[in-house]
């Protein structure tokens, strides 16, 4: 069934389970996530980035007809949102929660441009995230790790001025391949959950570290953003099996069951099975 992204992450953050937000860039990809949340009764968030396909209005009436007629819950959110044109294409296309990213702009006006979409979403009961500190680029680790890190104070007026439903933190992952070791800042994270009463969500999940990140989903982070580890994981099967391809669908097939033995490993090590 198709839902509201708060309806999915309000009972992560009361049960301390994390729920994976695996990216899909087609038809295929979206399958491959939502036939692995119906196999282990597991909630699901598809994250839809704009640019990534080139019809992302059809592409929403694809994905939710499956969300529609699946057994689980299933949010269909709006990824890394960057202009306001992009946020109402995903509203009149039937996206269930947006993300509206203004992470790189002074606060004051990514408070004031969240809040103005925050206003247009919740009047059509579609959620909105947004992200307060920055998540950089893995390619750029060592230079962007600290320069946006989440203030927690900040955070908590951040909030309140915006009316966002859940929030994007900055406490050390990136974007992408890591050229440096990831460090979490588990501190950081802790006075953050303690200021701050809507879902967190955690970006650049991939190559992060498993036991970084279930501890992560223990501590409160609600969503963990799954793309490159997923889409890789395809590419090596498709790699590792590609003498036994005699027929075109076989390599589309080979993909899929490569990004869906991945994904069900972090569904599993964020304990969302079972929770829909």
């Amino acid at each position: 069934m198709l839902v509201n992204m708060c309806d999915i992450l309000k009972k992560s953050r009361e049960g301390r389970y994390g729920v994976v937000a695996p990216n899909i860039c087609n038809e295929d990809s979206a399958r491959a996530a939502i036939e692995v949340a119906e196999e282990n009764k597991a909630p699901l968030i598809l994250d839809v980035i704009f640019s990534v396909n080139p019809d992302i209005t059809l592409l929403a009436k694809i994905v939710k007809e499956l969300a529609e007629k699946a057994e689980v819950p299933v949010a269909l959110n709006l990824d890394h949102g960057a202009t306001f044109e992009h946020a109402m294409i995903a509203l009149r296309s039937g996206f269930s929660s947006i993300m509206v990213d203004r992470s790189s702009l002074p606060y004051e006006q990514n408070v004031a441009e969240v809040a103005e979409l925050v206003k247009i979403a919740h009047s059509v009961g579609v959620s909105v995230e947004a992200e307060l500190g920055h998540v950089g680029s893995g390619e750029q680790y060592e230079a962007d790790r600290n320069a946006g890190l989440t203030d927690p104070g900040q955070a908590k007026a951040y909030v309140e001025a915006t009316q966002v439903d859940a929030l994007a933190i900055a406490i050390g992952t990136a974007h992408g391949k890591y050229t440096g070791t990831p460090y979490l800042d588990f501190e950081l994270l802790e006075k953050i959950y303690k200021e701050v009463e809507v879902p967190l969500v955690l970006h650049g999940g991939s190559g992060s570290g498993d036991e970084n990140l279930a501890k992560a989903t223990r501590m409160g982070i609600t969503k963990v953003n799954i793309g490159t580890d997923l889409f890789q994981a395809g590419i090596d099967n498709l790699v590792a099996h590609h003498n036994e391809i005699n027929r075109a669908h076989l390599g589309y097939k080979l993909m899929a069951d490569g990004y869906k033995e991945k994904l069900l490993h972090y569904m599993k090590l964020f304990n969302q099975c079972g929770k829909a």
